[in-house]
């Protein structure tokens, strides 16, 4: 039977199959300060064999101005796309950046919705990959069709889900943003700075070690059973910004062993575009 990843993958493990036509492989390097970085980096180099997938355009769908500022995309659209590239239900999947896998766990999270389980983020990224003596080439892959039948999984939850359960015992909502965005401080991407209430700060780069790959697994799973106590891991939402590094405390979870947890994709960009719903500032 073929060797299946369903969270995180090394570069050496990687390098075996990177060739093996039943295995895409997605480039998701973005720049939320130069949208072209992502498209023009891997022009110039990737790793043998990706193809690229845009946050803006296509892991994220248009903005409405009170939907946040990455909507999720539609998944058939997003299906339709994969199948171009050569995913078929049976592929495995791996995707990739160059920032922590902050943007390749949204593609993560976003084939896990459609159902799809044979999917994994290098572990370390691009520089894992050079790290590990691997090569990259700019050659542009061949499209090479598929069929993708999507099987929407309920992995995720609304806005007004979570005005609905703030306070109540039955969700731990987890934020992804830095501690100085958490608070209130520094923000400079969304036009009201602070969390929902009853958030707790969980940074995404807190999953990393100093190397930039995830901590091992018995170290995530300490580090988020401090944080939800006699919580399930099903009770567990999170978000962030706009949907995006939530998606890494999602794939930490997994990869620990705490499967089950859902995503408030449109985050605090959706949620402070309305001005009935409550805010907080501060450390908690």
């Amino acid at each position: 039977m073929n060797a299946s990843f369903s969270t995180l993958i090394g570069a050496l493990e990687l390098a075996q199959h990177v060739r093996d036509p039943d295995w895409i492989v997605f480039d998701c390097r973005f720049d939320l300060s130069n949208p072209d970085f992502g498209r023009e980096a891997w022009l110039s180099a990737h790793l043998p064999g990706a193809f690229f997938l845009d946050l803006d355009i296509d892991l994220s769908s248009t903005r409405t101005g009170c939907n946040g500022r990455h909507p999720l995309p539609d998944p058939a659209r997003l299906a339709a796309r994969l199948a171009d590239c050569g995913v078929g239900n049976h592929s495995q999947v791996v995707a990739y950046d160059d920032a922590g896998g902050m943007f390749a766990a949204r593609l993560w999270w976003l084939m896990r919705w459609l159902g799809h389980h044979r999917v994994a983020v290098l572990d370390g990224g691009l520089q894992a990959w050079v790290s590990a003596g691997q090569a990259l080439d700019s050659d542009i892959p061949e499209a090479r069709r598929a069929t993708y039948t999507l099987a929407l999984r309920a992995d995720r939850v609304d806005a007004d889900y979570v005005l609905e359960h703030l306070g109540q015992p039955d969700m731990v909502l987890i934020d992804a943003r830095s501690p100085d965005r958490f608070r209130g401080e520094n923000e400079v991407l969304d036009p009201v700075g602070g969390h929902i209430p009853g958030a707790i700060n969980r940074f995404f780069r807190d999953n990393l070690d100093a190397r930039g790959c995830f901590k091992q697994a018995s170290v995530l799973r300490e580090e988020f059973a401090a944080l939800l106590g006699a919580h399930s891991p099903r009770q567990v939402v999170h978000q962030c910004g706009s949907g995006v590094t939530a998606c890494v405390n999602a794939l930490a979870m997994e990869a620990a062993g705490l499967p089950g947890s859902r995503l408030y994709a449109g985050s605090w960009s959706e949620w402070c575009a309305d001005p009935t719903r409550p805010l907080a500032r501060g450390a908690a």
